[in-house]
């Protein structure tokens, strides 16, 4: 087995568009799966997700960093909180997100595995 393993989400392992206004694209790397997310003006987890899983509130955990954009972040104890490009984040279980303004957001997680 090789000690460096490298992927790319040109070739991503798994896409998926499944959700209206966002777009995941998953690699599996070093036993990890590593997301890509997209998301446009407009999404917002409640909306665009819950209605799939069926959830209250996202039950997932996060990890990541934004890459571009802004997201706004309300978790069920009413704790609310907005990220934007260059942010580092890590977010329980029990929230709803959204895209705020105009730009659309690129984010890349390390844990957690989003809209499932």
């Amino acid at each position: 087995m090789s000690s460096i393993e490298v992927k790319s989400f040109s070739n991503a392992d798994e896409v998926n568009e499944n959700f209206d206004n966002a777009k995941i694209e998953s690699v599996n790397v070093g036993g990890q799966r590593v997301n890509r997310l997209h998301l446009q003006p407009g999404w917002k987890w409640s909306v665009d997700v819950k209605p799939s899983v069926g959830t209250h509130s996202c039950q997932a955990t996060h990890l990541g960093i934004v890459n571009s954009g802004t997201i706004c972040c309300k978790h069920d104890d009413g704790t609310e909180m907005t990220y934007t490009k260059g942010d580092a984040y890590s977010i329980k279980p029990g929230h709803d997100a959204w895209v705020v303004g105009e730009e659309a957001v690129e984010a890349i997680e390390f844990a957690g595995i989003w809209g499932e």
